[in-house]
C-alpha cells in the first residue's frame, strides 16, 4: 500500500507552537521534560520509578480488573494488568473523551500510536515492560460534544438531556440511534460487523462509560490495551493531598498563570485557562465547579456550600466527589499511573505545556509529550483521479481557493503570471525616479502614484485573466474541488470529521490492520495512506 509523508508545518493545519515543539526550538524547553526520542525513554522510566510506589501499583491493577468487570479480556490485555504490578512495567497513555461510537477518525490513530509505541518500547528496552493505556474521560460533562458522529455528510446523533459526568449517562436512547445506524450502513457483510459493535456496545451495557469500554476492548481485544476509568473512589484517594493543596493554596491556578505568562510572551496562545480552584464537585447527574468566596466553598449553580473544614473532611470521607478539571486531570493521571509518555492532539498538547512549572511544584515527573500520529486515507478511485489530474496530495492541503488559482496557472495555455511585466515597469519607473530628482523634488510623488497606479492596473487585469480562465476551466476544476471535498470535508482534516464507519463499511478489519502495521509513533510527520 503506497504511503508518504507530509512535514506537519507544510499542511497548514497544526499550530505554531506545535511545529516549533517538533522542531525542538529552544525556547519552548523550558515548558516540557523531555523530548519524544527513544533514548529518552530510558532517562523518564529512571526518574519515574523513583517516584511511583509498589502500593499505588497493586492498587492499580486491581482496580482496572475490577472496572472491566464481566468484559472477555485478552491474553495480553491480562498479562499486561498484571504486569502493572511490577517495578519495571510503565505505560504510555492516550486519553479521549466518551464520543458516540469514537467519534471522529482520529481515536483510531491515538490508539494505535500508543500501541505501537508501546511495542517499540518493548523491543528497545526488553528488561522493562510498557504497557498502553486509553484513559477515558468519563468526568467529561459536555454532553453536546460526544452525542454524535459523522456518517455520510450526516450527523448521527443521540437526542436526550443530560447532566453530570457523561460517563454516568444511561444508555437510554440508543436502541433508536442503531435502528437509524442500520439504515444509513445497508446490508453488507462489514455493514452486519457494525451494527453489531455498535448494538453489543450501546444496547447492552447501562452506561456510557461501560459502552465505550466495551467497544475500545472489541475493536484493539488483540493489541494489550488497558482500559481505564479515572472515576473510581479508591484511585481517588491517592489524589487527596493534591487536591486538598487545590482547594487551600490555589497552588494550579498560581503555578499555571506564571507558565501561561511565559508561553503567551513568547508568541504562543493560551490554550485553557486556570481558575482558582480547578476541581468540579460530582455526584449524580451534577458536576459543577467549586468556588471558593471569603473562606466558603460553593458548589456553582446548586445551594451546596461547605466550610474549609467541611470540604476537607468531604474530600477525605468522600474524594469520588472531586473531578479534575481539564487543567488538573493530567496531574491525577501522573499521579495514579506509572506514566512515561501522554499522546495527544495539538490542542491537547498545548495545554500540557501550560504545566510543567506545576508539575515540578508538586514533585510529580512530568511525561514526554508526543504528537499522535495524523493521517488522511486516500480511497485508490480518488487516487487514481488525482493522477489524471496531474495534482499531488501535498497540493490537495492547501486552502480551496489557492489550489483552484494554482491549478489554473498549471493547466492554461495561457501565461497568466504580469510578474515579468511588473518588473519591466518597475525598471521603466527607476528611470523617471532618477529624472525626478534631477528636476524637482515634488516630481517624485507624482511619480511614485503614477508607478502604484498602473501596478494596480496590472493585477486588476491579472486577476481578471485568471477569473476568466477559471470559468473556461470550469469542468476540471470543478472535479478537483470534489475530490478535495471529499479528502477535506467541510475543508477540515478528514481524520476531524469523518468516523471509522465510512472506511470499514469498504475495507472492513483491513482498516484496523493497515493502521496498526504503518502508523511510526515517532516520526514526526503527517501521514497519507492510499488504500
Amino acid at each position: 500500500m503506497p504511503t508518504h509523508s507530509i512535514p506537519y508545518k507544510k499542511t497548514g493545519y497544526f499550530s505554531k507552537l506545535i511545529c516549533d515543539y517538533l522542531d525542538e526550538n529552544p525556547n519552548l524547553s523550558p515548558f516540557y521534560n523531555r523530548f519524544p526520542n527513544l533514548e529518552n525513554f530510558k532517562h523518564q522510566l529512571t526518574e519515574k520509578q523513583k517516584n511511583f510506589t509498589d502500593d499505588k501499583r497493586h492498587l492499580l491493577a486491581k482496580r482496572i480488573m475490577y472496572q472491566y468487570g464481566d468484559n472477555s479480556i485478552s491474553q495480553s490485555t491480562l498479562s499486561n494488568i498484571d504486569l502493572l504490578k511490577e517495578h519495571t512495567t510503565f505505560t504510555i497513555t492516550t486519553g479521549h473523551q466518551l464520543n458516540l461510537f469514537t467519534g471522529p477518525l482520529y481515536f483510531l490513530y491515538k490508539i494505535f500510536s500508543t500501541i505501537n509505541l508501546a511495542e517499540k518500547l518493548n523491543k528497545t528496552y526488553p528488561t522493562n515492560h510498557f504497557v498502553p493505556v486509553y484513559w477515558m474521560a468519563t468526568e467529561d460533562h459536555d454532553f453536546e460534544e460526544i452525542n454524535y458522529f459523522n456518517l455520510f455528510g450526516k450527523k448521527v446523533k443521540w437526542d436526550r438531556k443530560a447532566s453530570g459526568a457523561v460517563g454516568e449517562l444511561s444508555t437510554e436512547g440508543l436502541k433508536e440511534v442503531k435502528q437509524l445506524l442500520k439504515k444509513e450502513l445497508g446490508e453488507s457483510e462489514n455493514a452486519k460487523q457494525l451494527i453489531s459493535y455498535f448494538k453489543d456496545a450501546y444496547t447492552k451495557h447501562d452506561n456510557l462509560a461501560d459502552a465505550t469500554r466495551f467497544l475500545a476492548n472489541t475493536l484493539f481485544y488483540h493489541h494489550g490495551l488497558v482500559i481505564v476509568d479515572g472515576n473510581d473512589a479508591e484511585l481517588k484517594k491517592c489524589f487527596i493531598p493534591y487536591a486538598e493543596k487545590e482547594l487551600t493554596e490555589n497552588l494550579s491556578f498560581k503555578k499555571v498563570s506564571e507558565t501561561t505568562k511565559k508561553l503567551t510572551a513568547l508568541g504562543f496562545s493560551e490554550q485553557v485557562h486556570p481558575r482558582e480552584i480547578n476541581l468540579f464537585y460530582l455526584k449524580e447527574n451534577l458536576r459543577e465547579r467549586i468556588i471558593e468566596k471569603e473562606g466558603k466553598f460553593y458548589v456553582n449553580e446548586t445551594d451546596i456550600s461547605f466550610s474549609k473544614e467541611e470540604i476537607l473532611k468531604e474530600l477525605h470521607e468522600n474524594p469520588e466527589r472531586f473531578s479534575p478539571n481539564a487543567l488538573l486531570r493530567p496531574l491525577y493521571q501522573e499521579v495514579i499511573l506509572p506514566n512515561l509518555c501522554y499522546i495527544g492532539g495539538g490542542g491537547e498538547l498545548a495545554y500540557w505545556f501550560q504545566l510543567k512549572d506545576y508539575f515540578d511544584k508538586v514533585e510529580v515527573p512530568f511525561p514526554i509529550l508526543l504528537l499522535r500520529n495524523s493521517v488522511l486515507l486516500v480511497p485508490e478511485m480518488l487516487s487514481e483521479k488525482l493522477k489524471k489530474l496531474n495534482v499531488s496530495i501535498e497540493d490537495l492541503f492547501f486552502p480551496q481557493h489557492e489550489l483552484m488559482t494554482k491549478h489554473t496557472k498549471e493547466i492554461s495555455k495561457i501565461d497568466i503570471d504580469f510578474s515579468k511585466q511588473k518588473e519591466f515597469l518597475k525598471q521603466q519607473f527607476k528611470d523617471l525616479y532618477e529624472l525626478a530628482k534631477q528636476t524637482d523634488a515634488s516630481f517624485l510623488g507624482a511619480v511614485g502614484a503614477q508607478e502604484k497606479k498602473q501596478l494596480n492596473g496590472l493585477d486588476n487585469l491579472e486577476k481578471r485573466l485568471l477569473k476568466a480562465q477559471k470559468r473556461n476551466l470550469s469542468q476540471e476544476l470543478e472535479r478537483l474541488k470534489d475530490i478535495q471535498n471529499q479528502l477535506f470535508p467541510n475543508q477540515s482534516l478528514q481524520e476531524r470529521q469523518l468516523n471509522f464507519s465510512e472506511f470499514y463499511l469498504e475495507y472492513g478489519e483491513e482498516l484496523l490492520d493497515v493502521l496498526k502495521e504503518n502508523l511510526e509513533p515517532l516520526d514526526f510527520s503527517f501521514t497519507v495512506f492510499e488504500l
